[in-house]
C-alpha cells in the first residue's frame, strides 16, 4: 500500500518537479512565489532562490555546472545557480514566444535534451475561462521556438514514451490525456489521439502534471481532485490505481529517490482556483509518495546548442 508523506512546505504554487539523478535532489519552483526550490532529501535541507518573474519549470543544462534553462514568463533563459545561495544570474536569454501575454508551463526534455514546453493566455483569476491560444512548442537546434500543435487551453503535463514513439500530452481544460506519434529524431508530433478521458469515469478535477514509470504507465496529478491517478500506458482508458493527497490542488509529479522509486507530488494553495479556501500546511506542500511498487526514469537534462 502507498504510504504518503508531506516533506515540505509553504508554497503558493508548487510545479515543474525534476529529480536529479548526480545530487540526489528534486528541484522545482513556487509560480507565483516567484522562486526555484532545491530539496535534498538525504539531509532534508530546502533551498531557495528568487527571480525576477514567475518560473514554471527548472531543467539542469547538460556539462555545465549549476546552470539550469527556466521559464520566465514569457522567456526560455539559463541562468546560474549554486543551489545553496539566493544568488542567482542569467547567463543568457534562449528564447521568447512572439506574444508577451502568453506564459510558459509545464516543460521537459525528451531524450535528446530537445526542451518541449507549452504555453498559453490564462486569467489569473478563473483559468477554467482560458480561450485556445496556447502552443506546444520545442526547441531546435538553432534554440528556435517550433509550433507543434496549437489550439490549447491550458498546457500542462508531459510525458515520453520513446519506446512506443509517443508522446503523452495534457490540455488541463479538455480533461483528459492525448497521444501523439513521436518522431523523437526529427522532433516532430503528429496523429492526435485522446487517450484518457475523466468524464468516462467520472473523475472530477483537472489533469494537470505527468510522469511515466519503467512500465509505460502514466501517473497525473489531478488539481481540484485531490489525487495522483496511475493509468495505463499501453491500454487506452484504463484507470489502474488512485492515491489520495490530503490537499485540492494536486500539480505535478516526478519520480525520484536513489532507486526512483518515490513519487514527489507538487500542490498548491492559492484562493481562487475553484473558489474555495486553501488550508496550509497540506495545502502548497510537496508529497512523497512510497510503496506504488512504480519506478521512474531517470530526467533527461537540457543540450544547449551553440
Amino acid at each position: 500500500m502507498a504510504t504518503v508523506e508531506r516533506v515540505i512546505d509553504g508554497c503558493s504554487l508548487g510545479e515543474g518537479p525534476h529529480w536529479d539523478v548526480p545530487s540526489q535532489s528534486l528541484y522545482f519552483v513556487d509560480i507565483f512565489a516567484n522562486n526555484i526550490l532545491k530539496y535534498t532529501p538525504s539531509t532534508k535541507i530546502l533551498t531557495k532562490a528568487s527571480l525576477e518573474k514567475s518560473p514554471s519549470f527548472i531543467v539542469p543544462v547538460e556539462g555545465r555546472s549549476n546552470e539550469f534553462i527556466v521559464s520566465q514568463e514569457s522567456e526560455l533563459v539559463i541562468i546560474y545557480w549554486d543551489g545553496e545561495s539566493e544568488d542567482v544570474q542569467v547567463v543568457e536569454k534562449v528564447c521568447a514566444v512572439d506574444n508577451s501575454e502568453k506564459k510558459f508551463n509545464d516543460g521537459k526534455c525528451d531524450s535528446l535534451g530537445r526542451l518541449w514546453a507549452g504555453a498559453h493566455i490564462v486569467p489569473t483569476d478563473d483559468f477554467t475561462q482560458a480561450q485556445p491560444l496556447g502552443t506546444l512548442y520545442n526547441l531546435d537546434t538553432n534554440n528556435q521556438l517550433v509550433d507543434q500543435a496549437g489550439e490549447i487551453r491550458v498546457s500542462n503535463g508531459l510525458a515520453f514514451n520513446e519506446t512506443t514513439q509517443k508522446l503523452f500530452y495534457i490540455d488541463s481544460l479538455e480533461q483528459r490525456v492525448d497521444k501523439f506519434d513521436l518522431d523523437v529524431t526529427k522532433g516532430t508530433i503528429s496523429n492526435k489521439q485522446p487517450w484518457f478521458t475523466f468524464h468516462r469515469l467520472s473523475i472530477s478535477g483537472y489533469p494537470d502534471g505527468m510522469t511515466i514509470d519503467t512500465d509505460g504507465n502514466l501517473w497525473v496529478a489531478v488539481f481540484q481532485g485531490s489525487r495522483v491517478l496511475k493509468i495505463d500506458g499501453n491500454k487506452c482508458e484504463t484507470l489502474l490505481d488512485t492515491i489520495n493527497i490530503p490537499t485540492e490542488q494536486v500539480t505535478s509529479v516526478a519520480f525520484g529517490g536513489s532507486n526512483l522509486d518515490e513519487l514527489y507530488v507538487t500542490t498548491g494553495s492559492v484562493d481562487g482556483f475553484g473558489k474555495r479556501e486553501t488550508s496550509p500546511p497540506d495545502s502548497g506542500a510537496t508529497y512523497k509518495v512510497t510503496g506504488t511498487g512504480a519506478k521512474g526514469l531517470p530526467a533527461t537534462n537540457f543540450k544547449l546548442h551553440q
